[in-house]
């Protein structure tokens, strides 16, 4: 990652797929039409996480309330 120099609020469960769309993007000149799949894995990927993290907090809110 610090090779990479991802930043590290960065540095999660989608860095790996990250790296390489940051790549692309150094390629491609930051234009916006470039990278589209690779944006669209990394999005997808961050939402996920989005959604396990919220799953975790109401599992921990229902342990907390339970006892």
């Amino acid at each position: 990652m610090k090779k990479h120099q991802i930043p590290i609020p960065f540095r999660d469960r989608c860095a790996s797929l990250l790296i390489p769309l940051n790549k692309c993007r150094k390629q491609g000149g930051y234009l916006p039409w470039t990278c589209v799949e690779e944006r669209h894995d990394y999005e997808h990927c961050q939402y996920l996480d989005f959604k396990r993290r919220i799953k975790e907090l109401e599992d921990y809110k229902k342990a907390r309330d339970s006892a």
